[in-house]
């Protein structure tokens, strides 16, 4: 125990600190990134993390991101979940083009996630930046905020607010 520092069976849910991990790939859904991180880092008791692609990075400045941000040139994201506590929760948010989101493929994808356990915080439909109208676009920020802030108060975490 370090002086100053509440003992664990002490600590309050208010004073609890959680870690948010978000990650980012090459998808124009990241020109959201600075408002998502900028939103959840107004949450008392969470501390955010990003972990990003290379081309992610062309859609928002790293410098617009107050927060811990690891980076890699390769896809590794999908490493990150592979070696994820499954006793923790995985949101994901997915975010393509409508063609890409109607492939099966897809699907099967979106289904094995959600085998594991891990919460699908739905795309949306609207026109997307490469033209498309349909389902493909990332859920709004708020949207994503608002479900962090459930599934961490199932986990006896932030309050709702």
């Amino acid at each position: 125990m370090e002086p100053g520092v509440p003992h664990p069976a002490v600590t309050s849910s208010a004073e609890r600190r959680f870690r948010v991990l978000v990650g980012v790939t090459g998808s124009v859904a990241a020109l959201k990134l600075p408002l998502l991180v900028s939103r959840l880092s107004d949450v008392p008791g969470l501390e955010v993390m990003v972990v990003t692609t290379e081309r992610a990075k062309h859609f928002y400045s790293p410098q617009d991101l107050p927060v811990t941000l690891y980076s890699d040139a390769d896809e590794w994201e999908t490493c990150v979940i592979r070696a994820w506590d499954r006793s923790k929760p995985l949101l994901f948010c997915p975010a393509m083009n409508t063609a890409m989101w109607e492939h099966p493929l897809t699907a099967q994808q979106v289904g094995q996630l959600k085998a594991f356990g891990y919460v699908e915080i739905p795309c949306v439909a609207k026109k997307l930046v490469c033209g498309d109208q349909g389902l493909g676009a990332m859920a709004e920020v708020e949207t994503i905020v608002d479900k962090v802030k459930e599934v961490l108060s199932q986990h006896g975490g932030v309050q709702q607010s």
